[in-house]
C-alpha cells in the first residue's frame, strides 16, 4: 500500500493498522485476564473482582498456551459473525 501511495495515505493506513491491533491485543488480554484470573485490573493497579466468591480460575489462560487457544476462539467468533 505504502509504495502505491502518497505519504499521507500511507501514515493513515499505518496509524490504522497501529491501533486496530492494539485493540486487538486489548481484547486479547482483558478475557484471558477475566478467566484466567478472575480479575479485571484498574488503571491504579486495584484488582476488580468480575465474578462471585465461588469462581475457581481457568490458570491455563494466564499462561503462554491460554494465549493461543484464546485467540483460536476469537477468531472462530469473528468467522462465524462475518458468514452472517
Amino acid at each position: 500500500f505504502a509504495a502505491k501511495n502518497n505519504i499521507g495515505r500511507s501514515f493513515l493506513d499505518g496509524l490504522g493498522i497501529g491501533i486496530g491491533y492494539t485493540l486487538a491485543l486489548g481484547v486479547l488480554a482483558a478475557i484471558r485476564e477475566v478467566f484466567g484470573s478472575g480479575t479485571f485490573t484498574a488503571p491504579l493497579s486495584h484488582a476488580v473482582p468480575v465474578f462471585g466468591a465461588g469462581f475457581q480460575p481457568f490458570g491455563f489462560m494466564v499462561e503462554a498456551p491460554g494465549a493461543f487457544v484464546c485467540l483460536g476462539l476469537l477468531l472462530c467468533v469473528m468467522n462465524m459473525l462475518g458468514k452472517k
